[in-house]
């Protein structure tokens, strides 16, 4: 299977929100609960277009995509991106991951990020390992960081610094 990487444009949209909303259902990935609609994925892609965000293509589909925005709005805290890594249900452990995060990361860098951060949920052993293939090591644990069905979830805190553009 051969998956191509590219920048992510507001066309993606559609398969982006597919993609996104199955993470919304399987419950195992994000505390939304609101599914998201094309639109929704295509305004996010034009107003973050300085942002990290990137989509695996196989036979010219979108089978994942990782994107970053802005951790917080204080100066201090400029470089730093909080990203998320979502891949099609049918296309999951077959590497898509893995060259999404890797790609996301090269991008990050080239845009001057020095840092790369997010949370997940803590039975989500799947992206935790893909995390610490990827070189993030994991900080901390969120407990009771928030509640998706009544149900109180606690969240792995991973980071990644990107040496290369420490000032």
């Amino acid at each position: 299977m051969e998956i191509v990487v590219r920048r992510a444009i507001p066309h993606d949209g559609a398969r982006i929100a597919a993609i996104y909303n199955q993470g919304i259902q399987a419950r195992t990935a994000t505390f939304e609960t609101d599914l998201r609609t094309a639109d929704d994925q295509r305004q996010w892609i034009a107003e973050h277009a300085d942002a990290p965000a990137v989509v695996a293509v196989v036979r010219g589909i979108v089978v994942g995509f990782a994107h970053a925005a802005a951790y917080r709005s204080r100066p201090c805290y400029q470089g730093i991106g909080e990203f998320s890594v979502y891949v099609d249900a049918n296309f999951q452990s077959r590497g898509v991951g893995k060259i999404l995060l890797t790609a996301l990361i090269a991008e990050a860098r080239d845009l001057g990020y020095w840092k790369l951060v997010s949370r997940i949920f803590d039975f989500n052993t799947a992206s935790r390992k893909l995390c610490q293939a990827c070189g993030f090591r994991e900080v901390g644990i969120y407990e009771k960081h928030g509640q998706l069905d009544g149900r109180w979830i606690d969240c792995v805190i991973v980071e990644k610094v990107i040496t290369e553009n420490l000032r």
